[in-house]
């Protein structure tokens, strides 16, 4: 039904991080820019917000993920990266949904298997791009929006 070859993209971005993730049928080894996950992200909710996505699915033993991500800081490339596995694990359902709505060889108990896995990551919030980004500095301010302290005398 699939090549085992076969591979599954998606893009990430959150805040100045954007996040490039190839998905494929593996043994769940996670690599970020050629290094293990946990050695690439120090901090344990860091790794945790990487594997949401994977773990609401009950598919996080199942795929390997290489992850290339460049720009931000560390919890902002961890959010790019989440968003890239949500895209990525979309296109990776899309291809074992067939035209009437049914998956092959699926169980119906499967609580993945019941509806999409768009459906699931959309209602968790995880396909939605957070656009928020840090509001530049202003000229004569002394951050974006702070002003010099007004002086009556």
């Amino acid at each position: 039904m699939t090549n085992s070859s076969a591979h599954y993209y998606g893009t990430g971005r959150r805040k100045g991080a954007v996040a490039r993730v190839f998905l494929k049928p593996g043994d769940g080894r996670i690599t970020v820019n050629n290094t293990s996950l946990e050695d690439y992200f120090f901090l344990k909710t860091a790794c945790m917000v990487v594997c949401q996505p994977l773990r609401l699915l009950k598919m996080d033993g199942r795929l390997s993920l290489n992850i290339t991500v460049k720009g931000g800081g560390i919890m902002g490339q961890a959010g790019a990266i989440r968003h890239g596995v949500s895209r990525a694990l979309v296109k990776y359902d899309e291809e074992f949904l067939y035209v009437d709505g049914t998956r092959g060889g699926a169980s119906s108990e499967d609580e993945s298997n019941n509806s999409s896995f768009r459906k699931i990551l959309r209602s968790a919030g995880y396909i939605t791009r957070d656009s928020r980004v840090v509001e530049r500095k202003k000229v004569g301010r002394r951050k974006a929006r702070k002003k010099e302290q007004y002086s009556k005398r």
